[in-house]
């Protein structure tokens, strides 16, 4: 906990600092939701293909989801959710993400488990 998964297009891998972004990131996480570093996971997944409305050659969307255990409020996960897109602007530099740049805070499910 927590895990964290940011699906970015392919064609972001050489402007988007996605290890600086991560390591920005996880301090965030704690100071706002309350998390230990060194239980934050972050993992990056490349996108191929993205499509925004009708246009197939757009900029491409930066979605990240937060998963935590559960007990943070509404209001936790909301601020957690406007600084962690506020912070992906200043990683994904060069990246045309301006307006497509999304960040879902949830719980995790009772069933979580970890080894």
């Amino acid at each position: 906990m927590p895990q964290i998964t940011v699906d970015h297009p392919a064609h972001f891998s050489a402007s988007f600092d996605r290890r600086g972004f991560a390591l920005a990131l996880h301090p965030i996480v704690v100071e706002i939701a309350d998390a230990r570093l060194a239980a934050c996971k972050t993992r990056f997944r490349s996108t191929e293909d993205n499509v925004i409305g009708d246009d197939t050659d757009g900029p491409g969307v930066l979605a990240i989801e937060i998963a935590l255990l559960a007990g943070r409020t509404d209001e936790v996960k909301k601020q957690l959710a406007t600084a962690v897109a506020e912070l992906a602007g200043k990683y994904a530099v060069g990246t045309p993400v301006a307006g497509h740049v999304s960040v879902e805070v949830r719980d995790l499910d009772a069933s979580y488990s970890k080894a």
